[in-house]
């Protein structure tokens, strides 16, 4: 449709509810694309969900953005749980 831009899809789904969350970005997808999406998803919640929240659990590919040995996603993912004040953990 002579669109050159492309957008590249970021998604989650919370394992108890089933509800999907997909982000879009016109850039490649980066592990700070990747924590921005989690940003947002957490930011859309409601106080309530965020009160009752205590631990955090991620399923993760290990894809290259994401990888455990990728500084810049872990320094991101640090600071983020320090902003929401839980623990994170992932399982790759």
């Amino acid at each position: 449709m002579g669109c050159k831009e492309q957008y590249i899809p970021c998604g989650m789904v919370d394992e108890e509810s089933a509800a999907l969350h997909i982000t879009f970005g016109s850039s490649y997808k980066t592990s700070d694309f990747i924590v921005e999406t989690i940003e947002a998803k957490w930011n859309a919640m409601a106080e309530q969900e965020k009160a009752k929240t205590s631990l955090m659990q991620i399923k993760m590919d290990n894809g290259p953005e994401s990888s455990g040995r990728r500084t810049q996603f872990l320094s991101r993912m640090v600071q983020f749980a320090d902003v929401i004040n839980r623990p994170i953990h992932w399982l790759y």
